[in-house]
């Protein structure tokens, strides 16, 4: 996938890299799929309007497994932002976690050994010597799979973007 960026969310690693990192997952002209990305906007504008200190770096991208865990590099802290879908719950559902609450989903990356769990490649991350986050939090909402090309939302999903941004929020006021 090719990253796609929407200023002001940078796609390369800041000179100075701070010690978090939000950074928004997904397809975004795959409809709900890029909910991540614009979970990531609504926070960055709220934090920068806000001028919180530290300073955190936000990113979108559209990778996962062993790129998602390269974009990670440097970094103390991360919040990964995402569509997720379980079908256990209902469409626009808000989940937050630390990652290693979340199901491993590791038997959905066997096909290619470019693509693993954000799990694995961050195992196999450290063990290489990569300096990788200790605490890495995910907020998700849950979506309904949709192979249309559109760059909007679903009413369910628009209306969990509130809450997903604040439970990101909040986390950020944790590390602080």
């Amino acid at each position: 996938m090719v990253d796609r960026e929407r200023p002001p969310t940078r796609n390369t690693k800041p000179e100075t890299q701070a010690e978090t990192l939000v950074i928004g997952l997904g397809n975004p002209i795959l409809g709900d799929d890029g909910v991540g990305w614009h979970i990531a906007h609504q926070v960055e504008a709220i934090w920068g309007d806000k001028n919180r200190s530290p300073a955190v770096d936000f990113l979108c991208v559209s990778v996962g497994g062993l790129s998602l865990m390269e974009h990670l590099e440097g970094y103390r802290r991360a919040i990964i932002l995402d569509a997720i879908t379980t079908g256990s719950q209902a469409i626009g559902s808000v989940h937050s976690s630390p990652l290693e609450k979340l199901a491993d989903l590791s038997s959905g990356h066997s096909s290619s050994a470019h693509d693993t769990s954000l799990r694995t490649a961050m195992t196999v991350g450290r063990k290489m010597g990569f300096a990788l986050p200790d605490k890495i939090w995910v907020v998700t909402i849950e979506i309904e799979p949709n192979w249309e090309f559109t760059e909007g939302l679903s009413a369910a999903t628009s209306a969990a973007l509130p809450e997903a941004a604040s439970l990101a929020l909040k986390q950020l006021e944790r590390w602080k």
